[in-house]
């Protein structure tokens, strides 16, 4: 459970003791916490720590061995990754995972598309109804380009722009869905100095605007600077878990993960 000074009011994810195995590999180990909505969590540690492996599980992508995952207060655990996005939760990946053959504009529709109303049929015979939703998915679309900085771009090709914008089209199509909860992993890997600002700067601009965000990323930097909680894995076990200035002086982490 979060230590005392966190923000208790509410809970919007909460994991219960889950367990993880591949093989005799224990990537996950009854690992539990609580994360606050309206916050940026942080979720760090050595490679091989368990961080993708968690935001799998939480994604669907993986289903624990045991224990329990709520998202606000509802189990999800055994869900589909389509269920839990329906849910709202949604995530950007290591390596990022964009429609290569599609422009920057036609990536952020697709992100919409839990969020639509047509069906095949309305789309096979191109109703009025159908004409309408789409028209409404690219005003919304071009709207979301516009506050990430990519509507000047929204007709090229989505393997033609930057990797830096790249990785900004991933969050925006992850937030044309409308998550509650945006996952986003190792947002910054690859980026200079200028454009790992900049996204800090984007992450903490959805923050502001009422976003939950739970961050897996290795830029300790980054990290200490925009976090409101830091839970620190170690061989798939929780070993802290607190505010990010907490977390630079706890012995445990400095140990495990930041050096002595």
């Amino acid at each position: 459970m979060p230590e005392k000074g966190f923000q208790q009011n509410q809970t919007i994810l909460e994991t219960r003791e889950i367990t993880m195995r591949f093989g005799g590999l224990e990537a996950l180990n009854a690992l539990s916490f609580c994360i606050a909505p309206h916050q940026i969590v942080s979720v760090i540690g050595p490679n091989g720590a368990g961080k993708t492996t968690l935001l799998n599980a939480i994604t669907g992508v993986y289903s624990p061995n045991s224990g329990e995952i709520l998202f606000r207060g509802m189990p999800i655990s055994g869900l589909k990754p389509f269920q839990i996005t329906a849910r709202g939760i949604n995530r950007t990946f290591q390596q990022v995972q964009l429609f290569s053959n599609m422009t920057v504009l036609e990536n952020v529709m697709v992100g919409m598309h839990p969020r639509t109303k047509s069906g095949f049929w309305d789309g096979l015979f191109h109703f009025a109804s159908e004409r309408r939703e789409e028209k409404k998915i690219r005003e919304k679309a071009e709207t979301l380009l516009d506050s990430f900085g990519l509507l000047p771009k929204a007709y090229w090709m989505s393997a033609h722009v930057s990797i830096a914008d790249q990785k900004r089209l991933e969050i925006a199509r992850a937030m044309a869905g409308e998550p509650e909860l945006l996952l986003l992993d190792e947002p910054v890997a690859g980026l200079n100095i200028r454009e790992t600002e900049a996204m800090g700067d984007l992450i903490i601009k959805l923050k502001q605007t009422g976003q939950t965000i739970i961050l897996v990323e290795h830029n300790m930097h980054l990290v200490m600077g925009i976090s409101d909680w830091v839970i620190v894995l170690h061989h798939g076990a929780k070993i802290g878990e607190g505010r990010p200035e907490e977390m630079q002086k706890d012995s445990r982490v400095m140990e495990a993960y930041l050096g002595t």
